[in-house]
């Protein structure tokens, strides 16, 4: 039976593998891509001057939906969205008194994460990868569920346009802004 309170983190969550699917990307420089965000904006991530946070994760779930799938829980990496991004929320001044801009990252249509980002109060925008563009150039950690290509989660650091650090595989997500934060702690830019 699913764990149902997707603010939380049910016992036993499986550990993602670390298959090294990411060790490519620090050194890449960011392709430039639009993107929609939930704030109305189209965002390039290439363009953007200074130190950028991006957060991926598979897909957010909505209180009193059913799973994506009926075994999501068991899906190596696949819960733990919203606890993930609830924690980049509330890290959020951490992330701005290191002059870091946030950005999340899945391949939901922006509709559907509008309504994530308002529900949860997010203080940053999230960007739809829905066409795989980003997600291909790049050559993120993928997976699929259901016939549907996710990403898996992944967080990296970027100046200016390029990729310094990347966090993968992420566990447990709700951890992950924290992760960050002690690392921008001691690499200031």
């Amino acid at each position: 039976m699913p764990f149902e309170n997707i603010h939380e983190l049910p016992p036993d969550l499986p550990a993602p593998p670390a298959d090294g699917a990411a060790d490519h990307l620090p050194g890449r420089v960011i392709p430039s891509i639009l993107l929609p965000a939930t704030d109305g904006s189209m965002i390039d991530l290439a363009s953007l001057n200074g130190r950028v946070v991006v957060f991926a994760y598979p897909r957010t779930g909505r209180p009193g939906d059913k799973p994506f799938v009926p075994d999501w829980d068991l899906v190596p990496g696949a819960r733990g969205c919203t606890p993930q991004t609830c924690s980049f929320r509330d890290l959020a001044a951490q992330f701005s008194a290191f002059g870091c801009r946030i950005f999340g990252l899945s391949t939901q249509d922006t509709e559907y994460q509008k309504e994530m980002a308002d529900r949860l109060r997010l203080p940053f925008p999230v960007l739809s990868d829905i066409d795989l563009k980003l997600t291909t150039a790049l050559g993120l950690p993928t997976m699929e569920v259901a016939g549907t290509t996710l990403l898996r989660r992944l967080a990296w650091i970027a100046d200016n346009g390029v990729i310094g650090k990347v966090f993968y595989p992420v566990f447990p997500p709700d951890r992950n802004a924290a992760d960050v934060v002690a690392w921008l702690a001691s690499h200031r830019a």
